[in-house]
């Protein structure tokens, strides 16, 4: 894969530990010569950090992707460290306790909101306000979690899920005149951070070791990243509104 993303210039979110997708993305990504910008929320220390494990120390920017005022400065925030953006990774995702674990029929609305306003609303959202700094061959990825299916325990984040799918699908369709793509990778389940937020979710854990025919490395993000490099490339120039799974296969099987 060497050169793959040569002279390309990223912006990549959801970094928070070097476990994540996100972090395993940046990594390639640079080994593969592209510049890496970085964003963060919160404690920008630790998404700092981490920054300096790659193997290029990356520029951090503060996002919150559910404020306006910082995805209407997100233009003026990447021209500090590059001239523009050939691809985007969005890595982003939350829900309130109350939307997982079981808690499909009870939790309220404004908890509801925040998981959809987060990782659903805010592809769209992220892609719009970098749409500025992007040319026509520029790619868009998001990382989903396959939602054609009712997971136990994933609840409100599935049918999050199923939006950000759709979304991609809408993105694709609006932004596919401008000549930039819209796609996702369905990864299989990794013990991120994230998912250590999931109560129950060892269960996923155990179906993909059972029954993944290619099995599957609950602790190696670097196949989901390294499809979502491929995306990013050159490689993929006529592919768009399309969900790429990374899952050891397990999708395809029948229970």
């Amino acid at each position: 894969m060497s050169g793959l993303l040569a002279g390309k210039r990223l912006l990549v979110t959801g970094v928070i530990t070097d476990a994540s997708i996100a972090f395993s993305v940046a990594r390639l990504a640079q080994e593969n010569g592209a510049q890496v910008v970085l964003t963060g929320y919160g404690r920008l220390s630790l998404v700092e950090r981490i920054a300096k494990r790659l193997p290029e120390p990356a520029p951090v920017i503060e996002l919150d992707v559910t404020n306006r005022d910082h995805l209407a400065g997100l233009g003026d925030q990447v021209r500090e460290h590059v001239d523009g953006l050939d691809g985007i990774v969005h890595s982003i995702g939350f829900a309130p306790q109350s939307c997982l674990g079981g808690g499909f029929l009870d939790a309220p609305w404004e908890d509801v909101a925040t998981a959809v306003h987060v990782s659903t609303y805010s592809y769209q959202a992220l892609a719009t306000a970098a749409l500025p700094l992007m040319a026509p061959g520029s790619s868009v990825v998001g990382l989903t979690f396959d939602a054609t299916k009712a997971w136990p325990v994933y609840d409100w984040m599935g049918v999050a899920k199923a939006g950000l799918e759709s979304a991609s699908r809408y993105l694709a369709l609006h932004l596919g005149p401008k000549g930039i793509r819209s796609n996702l990778v369905a990864a299989g389940p990794l013990r991120t951070v994230a998912a250590k937020s999931i109560p129950g979710f060892e269960q996923f854990e155990d179906a993909w070791s059972a029954r993944a025919p290619l099995g599957w490395n609950l602790t190696d993000s670097e196949p989901a990243a390294r499809a979502c490099l491929a995306l990013l490339s050159d490689w993929f120039p006529a592919t768009t509104g399309e969900i790429v799974h990374v899952d050891g296969g397990y999708h395809a099987i029948g229970a």
